[in-house]
């Protein structure tokens, strides 16, 4: 059966975890060593406006720079915005996607929150979510996310959700697994969710990757040298075989 490798990450705006260095030209580098089908990232700068007069080697449109030449397809929703600029979620894929929507779950005005939903060969749903810090609003934000994913996949389709959940005590796992009935990658092979920060010593079982109506092959937590000095997060990825056929690419799309 095709493969499909899933790559997940949080990559700081670019930044390292002290946020002293910009690294994002060698974010960009490590995320092509991975060789993943589908990249869902978090804290994903689209503008900064003050970022780009202080620092010489900065990108705007970070997803449409780690997406160059590699991942041709590729969707981004802004989440939180002011008024120099915004960030949010970001979805790069090999393959083309045929329908995007950025599903607003913010709780607080203060905190602005987004499930971004792509959906490729009109079978495959893919969701990405950043979770809030605080547990009222982990648990509002995740009931309008699993409200939008019911209405979303029809059926036993196929999904995968993954992101940075800040659920680090496990409170919301069993809720996630049960309403979707879905397995999260790295605990189906360890037993639990993956430590992934802070990265330079990871502690915090905070990101995941949960899927459905697919068989995992093999997952990891990418936590060598090389990435424990980029971001704060540690990424995560999975394989999984597919039942169904992967086309070529054909166009690429943004919000």
């Amino acid at each position: 059966m095709p493969r499909l490798r899933v790559l997940s990450y949080n990559i700081h705006k670019g930044f390292s975890a002290s946020g002293a260095r910009f690294l994002l030209a060698d974010i960009k580098d490590a995320i092509r060593s991975v060789n993943a089908d589908l990249v869902l990232l978090q804290e994903v700068v689209g503008e900064n406006e003050w970022k780009r007069k202080a620092i010489s080697s900065w990108q705007d449109g970070q997803f449409e720079y780690l997406a160059e030449s590699l991942w041709p397809h590729y969707a981004y929703g802004k989440n939180s915005v002011y008024s120099h600029g915004h960030h949010g979620n970001a979805i790069l894929s090999r393959y083309p996607i045929l329908r995007w929507a950025n599903v607003n779950i913010s709780v607080w005005r203060v905190s602005s929150r987004g499930l971004l939903h792509t959906c490729i060969l009109d079978q495959l749903h893919i969701f990405n979510v950043h979770l809030g810090l605080f547990k009222a609003e982990r648990n509002k934000q995740w009931e309008l996310a699993c409200k939008a994913i019911e209405q979303r996949v029809a059926g036993g389709a196929p999904f995968i959700l993954a992101g940075d959940f800040n659920d680090w005590n496990l409170k919301l796992h069993p809720a996630i697994k049960g309403a979707l009935s879905v397995r999260e990658a790295l605990a189906q092979l360890q037993g639990k969710p993956a430590r992934t920060f802070p990265a330079v010593q990871p502690l915090l079982r905070v990101d995941r990757i949960y899927f459905r109506g697919m068989e995992l092959t093999d997952a990891g937590r990418l936590d060598h040298r090389r990435w424990r000095r980029l971001s704060d997060h540690c990424p995560l990825w999975a394989e999984f075989e597919v039942d169904f056929r992967l086309p070529p690419a054909r166009k690429r799309i943004w919000s």
